[in-house]
């Protein structure tokens, strides 16, 4: 029985559309997956051509995939305070957050940004997974005074060096003073927009978040791509080469509702993104708690892979997970991303695995599209952990 390798995906009206979605195809979509019940174009022809020009070059992303779920009303900082671990008496109006929403057992439900609009208004850029059934469940149960509802807004991404150079043609050089994780509001020829110094590449980079997304999606599309054009602005898909380098989680493959914080590290335990030691309760508080007294029994760690390139995640050479055994045979753990880095010259990812195989320099099997391959443990992220490169913006001497 002969295989079909390269299957395509049905298009046709059950699945949502990206409000950039049929301004994003004229640039020839080459693979499309679904995600947040929407079509998601993920490369435009060569993953690894436009991860170099997201190295060196500016571009541009629909993203419009990352829907939004808003809170308002009088108990809206109370109740979003509440479906995350961070302290958000810590987070200004006018700022961003990464951020866990955790359930009652500390799984992490999705990993969204959080833009603090206002004292009391949020929204959640969500990664691929439902959130908003959740929070109107939770605020129902709970009789907050909340109105949460997904709102006509979608967002772009601008991503590279030369961002800058695109952003200051479309905004003007004010667009220069919004700081790393800050955001403003904006008008472009009568659309009304939300702009952030943020983005999925630890890379310079901004997000435009576009109101009235439904009418006015191939307008700011274009609008963008005219005042691109002459910085060489190219069209490309979320760069998971670039991702993985960052040590950036995806969720639904790194993290899932049955994976906890602590266990993909980064400093998690002690630091920002769960703070236990706040006065507020939130979701998945005492689970945390003692999972933290406990200790975890498997990490997320860095892996170095041998044997031939694995590909660039979003190409479709990594149908599933790589399976980890210990060199004795034992199966201990899987890969749940991995990628050739072109700069690196070596395939990277992360694994899950038991505790007592988390020390740098442990030595690995991962058995990838092409064989068992000998592999180690590394430290991630692989490329810059200070995330020096995006928060470092050049501006031209007056």
């Amino acid at each position: 029985m002969t295989i079909n390798p390269n299957p395509g995906v049905l298009q046709y009206p059950r699945l949502r559309k990206s409000p950039f979605y049929y301004a994003s195809r004229r640039h020839g979509v080459a693979l499309y997956s679904v995600y947040n019940h929407t079509y998601h174009p993920r490369h435009y022809g060569d993953p690894v051509a436009e991860y170099w020009h997201l190295l060196e070059g500016v571009t541009l992303w629909d993203v419009g995939v990352e829907r939004q779920v808003e809170i308002t009303g009088p108990d809206a900082f109370e109740f979003t305070n509440m479906l995350v671990p961070r302290d958000l008496n810590k987070c200004k109006v006018g700022q961003c957050k990464y951020v866990f929403v955790t359930a009652e057992d500390g799984g992490i439900i999705n990993d969204p940004v959080l833009l603090r609009l206002g004292e009391n208004h949020f929204w959640l850029s969500l990664a691929d997974s439902d959130v908003l059934l959740w929070a109107k469940g939770l605020a129902h149960s709970l009789g907050m005074d909340v109105h949460i509802h997904e709102p006509d807004v979608g967002p772009v991404q601008v991503q590279g060096p030369k961002s800058r150079d695109v952003m200051v043609d479309v905004f003007g050089e004010s667009i220069l003073d919004v700081p790393y994780y800050y955001a403003v509001d904006r008008e472009l020829d009568g659309m009304r927009v939300v702009v952030s110094r943020t983005g999925y590449t630890a890379e310079l980079g901004y997000e435009i978040y576009l109101h009235n997304a439904s009418r006015d999606g191939v307008r700011l599309w274009d609008a963008i791509w005219q005042a691109g054009e002459p910085h060489d602005l190219r069209v490309i898909g979320p760069c998971h080469i670039r991702r993985i380098e960052a040590g950036i989680l995806s969720w639904g493959c790194d993290i899932t509702y049955d994976t906890n914080p602590f266990e993909v590290g980064y400093g998690f335990e002690t630091t920002w993104m769960v703070d236990l030691e706040q006065e507020a309760d939130f979701v998945g508080k005492r689970a945390l708690t003692r999972i933290r007294d406990e200790g975890v029994s498997r990490k997320l760690v860095g892996v170095e892979i041998g044997g031939p390139g694995v590909g660039s995640f979003n190409d479709g050479n990594m149908i599933d997970v790589f399976d980890v055994h210990d060199p004795r045979g034992l199966r201990i753990g899987e890969v749940t991303s991995a990628c050739y880095s072109p700069r690196l010259e070596r395939n990277i990812g992360y694994a899950m695995v038991p505790v007592a195989y988390q020390e740098y320099g442990t030595e690995l099997v991962v058995h990838t599209q092409h064989g068992p391959q000998e592999a180690v443990v590394v430290e991630k992220p692989f490329l810059d952990p200070t995330k020096s490169i995006p928060k470092r913006l050049e501006r031209a001497s007056a």
